[in-house]
């Protein structure tokens, strides 16, 4: 391999790069503005290939020019990257770790510390890079050295967020009183110290054991801090700023994935590989190794990996578990057209660590030299002990180290995560003069030379039987129609198997397909995959009642994602799901929508284990919390948007299982509910945090409050636990801080006007549209006074209204509400409060006319029902707010005799207390519940077509009529 400056080709190259002036001079006029000495023909000759061949190097040469100068001399580099010289400053970062520590260590507000690390990752990667074109520095310790410079900006980040915290929180002590750090553990190359050049880095974050910090103004327990310290090392590396980012951080690697928690300490660790690890765990556990922690945190995490990944005997039980991974690389191969891709490809970097991780799964239990985890260690080891030929180890190696080159090169060229290689001639040469190839015809064919030997020691490995001659079908007539869009016969004949309504409008249909731009201009792999998704798409119309409608509204959605012609694979490919989009879009013009306008939410489709698993509300807090510390705290309108993608991925989940009838409705509103609570929470910590940084913390009886100190009630369906897919949210904000008191920052201000300000930023963030929509439309008119009241009011100030001023009605809705997000104490407190009222005595006929009276004035008013248009299943004669209101004078006229009945919020419960205690016979309360229940899953069907709730049933006769009759037996019944 010959170096750049040294090849005959590179010459030819520059004479092609019309900018090569033009770059030349970015560089000697950013030499120049720092009054540092331009560079001499001599320097040009030898440096140029560097910014020639890498974008990446020459913006960095520019915004650093005096980097250059290291880089004529430069001849090697310290053995590792260390946090000690990245927190010494510039002057140190050539310096060992040994020297740095005695320097002295600069003192860094956050935005320092985080534009220090990333000068210290762009000081390294110019170097390595520079050094790699160069080929002064041989693989291993390329990948060595940006290893340990993930470990450094790991380990750094946590020295520095430990810190932050400690004044906080205090230190987090294990049982003998010694403090305990974050345990980071690295997977995948960066456990194996082969990082790549634009890597990824997968971690996994744990402590050694539970209690609550001490010695902090805040007390958090262990799981708390750490995840707190989790959050800040993803945010400090992931955070792309002006200066760039440090590491992308992938924490799916973790025990439950991206649902389960972010921190789990080591007993919980070991007992989930115990019992609930699966066999791609043990396969990644081979290269998963302590980054940061203490000796004992190494040895009692390799106590817990090593009988986890090897067994002591020869593993039968692994051989079925990889051969289902062989065939799933191999399936993806074939599917996704990768064959450009010198990781995922055929013959590719993933098929030569296959081969080497499954031999050690395999036999490494019974021989330890197999518990390695580098692979170029790991190689020689496996041809000395005759797990392979000595032929074959030279070929994997060969292959390895070309194929990890040519992988550096790619990345080197603007620092990006691709092994794609390029189709463009200047770009392959480009490539081809990074690796020390003379041609990118000469590296092209020593790539495949090398790829077809791994690939057939690959295939050799293990037999993974015979494939099934019914997976791969023809779709010949669906290719040939892409290629000829005025065929209206052979489209006939392609859907004559088909009981189409209307089959002309449907031959349209698809000949305004094919024949979009979309389509026409589309490469010849999408025309593939959209043949092969057609063909599999109208295997299943046949079945279908209604094949026109299901089409009309698959259609949308294909044409959404024609630029993204993966998804067609990935549903080809997927039967079930397929099924399950078929299914959705028959029952809902609600999911073609929402997909064909946010195609992302197909991400969602894909996966039927999350699919039909809506998380539950803890597990909802974290997958938010994931989204949200990828995104810069400072930018608004980023969070917002990604917690309105949030908000509408789930209910696609939650939709997903009330077609499919996996969740009964209360469920369904279960979920919804949950997904309100937790965006609320979110939106509030957001707003509070907004309010503090400006004003301080507002301070009561002569102490901060470091939480706000704020409840947010939910009155009708969010208080009721029955909210449906448009449900707005009926809001009441109370606040408990003292009235006289104020913030405590510069630009302080009294608490009152704090609190209001913390209400209005909550229903800006809430109701605000960006680019996602909104979160919410939120109605506050249930607030004291309504909508000339005070946005926020005190607990006192609340009760006093109640007590006092209150309508009948807005005790009616008080029987409905609840505590959604806030302070717990104060929500607490407000529960009380809210049985004292219901609980007062009434004089239970006044209260009966008033709540006849109210639901006539309702009826007159809101039902849009009628003998022709059909049943308004809210609010007509026998629906939904006969049964609420019945409910609610019931409630409020006994709840003082009989507790139970004011327990819960929702109308369910309610009615089953009434029952209890005697107020209704079973039987009734149970009819009345079942039709309650009724009404609101056809709401939900309803709401899911885009459709009123009026409703034209003849089965709904006896419902209505059934609720009609008790709400005459309640209004003439003067003893109830």
């Amino acid at each position: 391999m010959t170096t750049p400056h040294l090849n005959p080709h590179y010459a030819i190259f520059c004479e092609q790069t019309p900018a090569r002036s033009l770059l030349l001079e970015h560089i000697q006029d950013a030499r120049k503005r720092q009054s540092l000495e331009v560079l001499t023909a001599e320097q040009i000759e030898f440096l140029e290939p560097l910014w020639v061949l890498s974008d990446y190097l020459h913006q960095q040469l520019v915004r650093f020019p005096h980097w250059l100068d290291d880089l004529l001399v430069l001849t090697h580099l310290p053995e590792l990257p260390s946090k000690e010289a990245m927190m010494a400053g510039e002057a140190c970062f050539h310096k060992a770790a040994s020297i740095c520590a005695n320097e002295s260590q600069e003192a860094l507000d956050e935005a320092g510390f985080i534009k220090r690390l990333r000068l210290y990752r762009q000081w390294w990667m110019v170097r390595l890079i520079a050094l790699d074109i160069q080929q002064l520095l041989p693989l291993t310790e390329l990948t060595s050295r940006l290893s340990g410079l993930a470990d450094a900006c790991v380990n750094a980040s946590l020295q520095w967020t430990t810190q932050h915290y400690l004044s906080l929180y205090g230190q987090a002590l294990d049982g003998q009183g010694l403090p305990q750090s974050m345990i980071v553990i690295g997977m995948g190359k960066l456990g194996g110290n082969e990082l790549n050049l634009s890597s990824d880095i997968d971690l996994i974050f744990a402590f050694r054991e539970h209690g609550d910090t001490q010695g902090g103004k805040k007390s958090l327990s262990h799981q708390e801090y750490f995840t707190k310290l989790g959050q800040k090392l993803i945010q400090h590396l992931d955070q792309v700023t002006a200066d760039g980012f440090v590491f992308r951080v992938d924490m799916r690697l973790r025990p439950f994935g991206q649902s389960g928690a972010l921190v789990l300490n080591m007993d919980s660790l070991e007992n989930y590989y115990q019992d609930q690890g699966r066999d791609w765990e043990r396969y990644a556990m081979i290269k998963a190794r302590v980054m940061a922690g203490n000796t004992l945190d190494i040895r009692e995490f390799e106590a817990l990996r090593k009988p986890f990944v090897y067994r002591k005997y020869l593993d039968f039980g692994a051989i079925g578990a990889l051969r289902d991974l062989k065939q799933m690389i191999a399936k993806e191969v074939r599917r996704k057209g990768i064959e450009h891709n010198i990781k995922l490809g055929e013959g590719g970097i993933r098929e030569v660590e296959f081969i080497a991780q499954a031999l050690q799964i395999l036999h490494g239990g019974r021989d330890q030299g197999l518990q390695t985890p580098a692979l170029l260690k790991v190689l020689p080891y496996l041809a000395q002990q005759d797990y392979l030929s000595e032929e074959e180890e030279q070929q994997l190696r060969e292959a390895y180290l070309l194929l990890r080159r040519t992988e550096h090169a790619l990345q080197a060229v603007n620092d990006e995560q691709t092994q794609l290689l390029p189709d463009d001639e200047r770009a392959r040469t480009r490539i081809a003069l990074l690796v020390g190839f003379p041609t990118w015809e000469a590296l092209d064919e020593r790539l495949w030379e090398v790829r077809r030997n791994v690939h057939r020691a690959f295939v050799a490995l293990i037999d993974d039987g015979h494939e099934s001659s019914d997976e791969v079908k023809s779709q010949e007539s669906w290719r040939l129609l892409i290629k000829h869009l005025e065929d209206r016969d052979a489209i006939q004949d392609a859907i004559e198997l088909i009981e189409w309504q209307d089959q002309d409008a449907i031959i349209n249909r698809i000949s305004q397909l094919l024949s979009s731009r979309t389509v026409v201009f589309m490469q010849p792999i999408g025309h593939e995959r959209l043949a092969v998704f057609l063909a599999a798409l109208m295997a299943t119309l046949p079945d279908e009642a209604n094949p026109d409608l299901v089409l009309e509204r698959v259609f949308p959605i294909l044409e959404a994602v024609l630029r993204r012609t993966a998804y067609l694979v990935l549903l080809c490919e997927n039967q079930t799901a397929l099924t399950h989009l078929i299914r959705l879009c028959r029952e809902s013009v609600w999911f073609t929508q929402a997909i064909s306008t946010t195609p992302a939410l197909l991400d969602e489709l894909l996966d039927a284990n999350t699919l039909f698993s809506p998380p539950n509300k803890t597990m909802l807090a974290e997958e938010l919390q994931q989204i949200l510390l990828r995104l810069p705290e400072e930018d608004e309108e980023a969070q917002m948007d990604a917690m309105r993608r949030f908000r509408r991925s789930i209910i696609l989940r939650i939709a997903a299982c009330d077609i499919t009838e996996i969740l009964p409705v209360m469920k369904v509103s279960d979920h919804l509910t949950w997904l309100a609570e937790v965006l609320l929470d979110q939106v509030l910590q957001q707003s509070w945090q907004y309010l503090t940084k400006k004003h301080g913390f507002p301070v009561s009886q002569g102490e901060a409050s470091y939480t706000p100190q704020l409840a947010i009630i939910g009155y009708g369906k969010s208080g009721g636990w029955e909210l449906g897919y448009d449900s707005d949210l009926d809001l009441v904000f109370i606040h408990d801080a003292q009235a006289n008191g104020s913030t405590d920052g510069d630009r302080s201000i009294d608490n009152l006007t704090f609190y209001t300000r913390l209400g209005q930023r909550l229903i800006h963030m809430i109701t605000s549209y960006t680019a996602a929509g909104r979160l919410y439309e939120v109605d506050m008119r249930l607030r004291p006074s309504g909508n000339s009241g005070l946005l926020v009011s005190s607990l006192e100030a609340f009760k006093d209204y109640q007590q006092k001023e209150a309508w009948v009605w807005e005790h009616q809705a008080l029987t409905r509400s609840r505590g959604l997000a806030g302070e717990p104490n104060l929500l607490a407190k407000f529960e009380t409060c809210r049985k004292d009222i219901i609980a007062s005595v009434r004089d239970r006929q006044a209260l009966k006319a008033e709540v006849i009276k109210m639901r006539e004035k309702m009826r007159d008013h809101l039902d849009t029902g009628g003998k022709e248009k059909g049943f308004d299943l809210k609010q007509g004669a026998g629906g939904i707010i006969d049964i609420e209101f019945m409910v609610q004078y019931l409630v409020l006229a006994w709840s003082n005799q009989h507790a139970e009945l004011m327990r819960f919020s929702d109308n369910v419960r309610q009615l089953e207390a009434a029952a209890f205690v005697g107020l209704l016979d079973a039987e009734q309360a149970e009819k009345m519940t079942d039709t309650y229940t009724l009404y609101r899953s056809l709401a939900h069907r309803l709401s899911l077509q885009q459709q009123g709730r009026v409703v034209q049933s003849e089965a709904l006769a006896s419902n209505q009529n059934l609720i009609s009759q008790y709400w005459e037996r309640f209004v003439s019944d003067e003893t109830l």
